[in-house]
């Protein structure tokens, strides 16, 4: 399970927002790579994630990267806290 803390503003970078939808999310890069890599190395898989979270201007750390691409590769789910921050 991974942890990140995002200003309230940004919240939108994470997860979907309807309110929004013009604006692609981390959420749905996710899903987009789990639809399509499952099976596949998670070594393969962490270049896409960076890259989605990099869009979005995620500060996700390479473990996290890590963890979630080996998630994906199994088929696993995959459990991230957010704290939203005031800022």
């Amino acid at each position: 399970m991974g942890t990140i803390a995002i200003p309230a503003a940004d919240v939108h970078r994470l997860l979907d927002d309807s309110a929004r939808p013009s604006v692609g999310s981390y959420q749905q890069a996710f899903a987009d790579i789990a639809a399509t890599h499952r099976g596949r190395p998670a070594a393969e898989i962490v270049p896409l994630l960076r890259t989605a979270a990099d869009t979005a201007l995620l500060g996700f750390t390479g473990t996290d990267l890590a963890e979630q691409a080996e998630a994906i590769s199994r088929g696993a789910r995959y459990e991230l806290r957010v704290r939203v921050t005031g800022r």
